[in-house]
């Protein structure tokens, strides 16, 4: 029915008053597109409009025309005042309720002005939102405009008045289709034993949507078959119409959706075998819904009545509800309701499908994992190590002393640097030896000339005296220079400086005997392994492992087990035993910077055990140690 229809509809013949319009249209019943438009029709009669429309924003900032009266004609360019009402509803503002803005059009009728006006009314429609109705109003003086304006306003009530009869009228289908379904649920209930509860499901299905036949099948393997037919006791499966029954109810498994006869040309399912059986045995009209069970079909119900009663998507909605709310109790009857052999070879068969089926194949791979696991850490075998902190120790270490009673002049080295065999370490100042040689050298002069003069005079006695003192004075030459010579502190090895930060003590006083630096050999260096009491008994001489120190815990150092304490050591309140170990790598050039006194950890290795064993022995032993197993 178009616009002018329904207008006529509600205006019939002649002029009626403002309460038959305003009845007629509270009891028209359609659609809510048809309703708007016949609400335009009342408004513009009641309102003296001459055109109306009801506008809405969009949310691509344009204005959508959901209805318009007068319609327009085909290919009608949209009038003037409907683009000036969509430009107005862009700017009005929401709390507006009533708008009203001259449209810039007059008309002189009777020698008097008549203006046109754009009144815009506010409406709130339940599932479209917030729109407006916009009417073109043609008034002489305010007065006219006004009566207008609130006739406009007081009919946009009956959209209100609508919707509330559509909420009750849809409350009303909502209880009568729970009602169906309850009656339903409530007829099975009744029943014991599950082909009773089928017949009862059947024959009240057909009694609640006038069917003729009715049909429940559950899955069996790979194919459907017939439980139950309503009105019907006795069938057997060699029967056609059985047949063709379960072949709809498979079709209906397979695609997993329910199935209507005649279709509707948007459905995407296929009803091929629905077809078939409407042709051979009706014609009728077909629904086939399926039983749901922890989101597997597990059965269906297929529905058939007269093929001018098709099924309506109402009608659909409340079979599925009340299969849903069969499908627990008669999926337990039809698994338990049974002999005990019957359950027992059941539940062995579900096993297996479980078990080698295509289902839960991520779970069944993890199991298979988790259990290769098992297996390989109960038999097979890896290296087993035992883990202890070390220290770094030298194995000697040269001392550097003083010579001589002095000063220090100045210091080449610093604690760490390494050095090579007659490195000059320091220097002590010799500037008084160096005086006291001088002295010593002008004596020595004197005895010579002595000894010279002694020798002119033939004083034999006096050149042999004055010869002494030159002898003596030539070892005091010596001494002072050898004492010279000592003043520069050479290394007697190569090695590093472990000791010896002399530089803020220049010109500071030694004495002879003072140990200025200690250099020890990078070969000489060893570590003392902390070897836990429970780890102990596992450790033997000649074992090798690796070491790396915190300093450098990318660098991993060879070594050999040298000696085993047979004495144990109380460290942090634990028992600890000594294991001495020689390193196997320790060059110069790639490992200079190893010191003496640096720790990390090491591991030993012992052989091959099982895995288990290594990652559980610890536990093991502390329950062992508990439990006094």
């Amino acid at each position: 029915m178009d616009n002018q229809q329904n207008h006529r509809q509600l205006t019939q013949i002649g002029k009626p008053t403002a309460a038959e319009l305003i009845k007629q249209l509270e009891q028209f019943d359609g659609s809510s597109g048809q309703f708007l438009t016949n609400l335009l029709a009342v408004q513009c009669l009641l309102g003296r409009a001459d055109s109306g429309a009801i506008l809405r924003n969009n949310q691509q900032k344009g204005v959508d025309v959901l209805a318009i009266y007068p319609a327009l004609k085909e290919k009608q360019a949209p009038p003037l005042w409907l683009n000036q009402s969509a430009e107005l509803i862009r700017q009005a503002d929401s709390a507006d309720t009533v708008i009203v803005k001259a449209l810039g059009l007059q008309e002189e009728i009777d020698n008097k002005t008549i203006q046109h006006y754009a009144v815009l009314v506010r409406l709130k429609i339940s599932d479209i939102g917030q729109a407006m109705g916009a009417f073109v109003v043609r008034a002489g003086d305010n007065n006219a405009l006004e009566a207008s304006r609130g006739q406009l306003e007081l009919t946009a009530g009956l959209l209100g008045n609508f919707e509330k009869r559509l909420t009750v009228q849809n409350k009303q289908t909502g209880l009568v289709s729970l009602q169906k379904a309850m009656e339903t649920l409530s007829a099975i209930n009744r029943q014991k034993r599950f082909i009773s509860t089928a017949m009862a499901l059947c024959n009240e299905t057909a009694s609640q949507w006038q069917c003729e036949r009715v049909s429940i099948g559950f899955l069996k393997g790979r194919y459907v078959k017939i439980k139950a037919i309503s009105h019907t006791e006795d069938f057997s499966r060699k029967m056609q119409v059985v047949q063709d029954i379960e072949s709809a109810m498979e079709e209906c498994l397979d695609q997993d959706c329910e199935v209507l006869y005649p279709a509707s040309p948007e459905a995407t399912y296929i009803s091929r075998a629905a077809d078939d059986l409407s042709r051979s045995h009706g014609p009728l009209a077909i629904l086939s819904v399926p039983f749901r069970w922890d989101g597997e079909v597990r059965g269906v119900l297929t529905l058939e009545r007269e093929a001018g009663k098709p099924f309506t998507l109402g009608e659909i909605e409340v079979i599925r509800l009340a299969c849903e709310l069969c499908t627990v109790r008669l999926w337990e009857l039809y698994e338990h309701d049974r002999w005990i052999g019957g359950k027992v070879i059941a539940k062995v068969r579900s096993g297996l499908a479980l078990l080698i089926g295509a289902k839960y194949t991520w779970t069944k791979i993890l199991a298979i994992l988790i259990s290769g696991l098992i297996v390989f850490l109960i038999f097979a075998k890896g290296p087993f190590r035992a883990e202890a902190p070390f220290a770094l120790e030298a194995t000697y270490q040269q001392v550097v002393c003083a010579s001589f009673d002095g000063y220090i002049k100045s210091v080449n080295v610093e604690v760490g640097d390494p050095v090579t065999e007659k490195t000059i370490l320091a220097e002590l100042d010799t500037a008084e030896l160096r005086l006291k040689l001088a002295g010593v050298k002008a004596e020595q002069a004197g005895y010579l000339k002595q000894v010279s003069a002694a020798m002119r005079d033939s004083e034999t006695a006096q050149a042999q005296i004055a010869q002494a003192n030159s002898a003596k004075a030539q070892a005091q030459i010596d001494l002072f220079n050898y004492l010279i010579e000592q003043g520069k502190v050479i290394s007697p090895i190569s090695g590093v400086v472990v000791k010896g930060d002399l530089k803020r003590q220049i010109g500071a006083p030694v004495k002879t005997g003072d140990v200025l630096f200690e250099v020890t050999p990078l070969e000489s260096l060893r570590a003392e392994l902390l070897v836990p009491e429970d780890q102990i008994f596992d450790i033997s001489v000649g074992q090798e492992g690796y070491l790396a120190t915190v300093s450098y815990p990318s660098q991993r150092i060879k070594f050999i087990v040298e000696r085993v304490n047979p004495m144990a050591e109380v460290v942090n309140n634990r028992n600890i035993f000594k294991v001495r170990v020689r390193l196997l790598e320790t060059h110069p050039e790639t490992h200079s910077w190893m010191r003496p006194g640096m720790e990390g950890v090491a591991k030993i290795s012992i052989g091959k055990r099982r895995y288990v064993w290594i990652w559980t022995r610890r536990i093991v032993n502390w329950l062992r140690m508990k439990l006094w197993l």
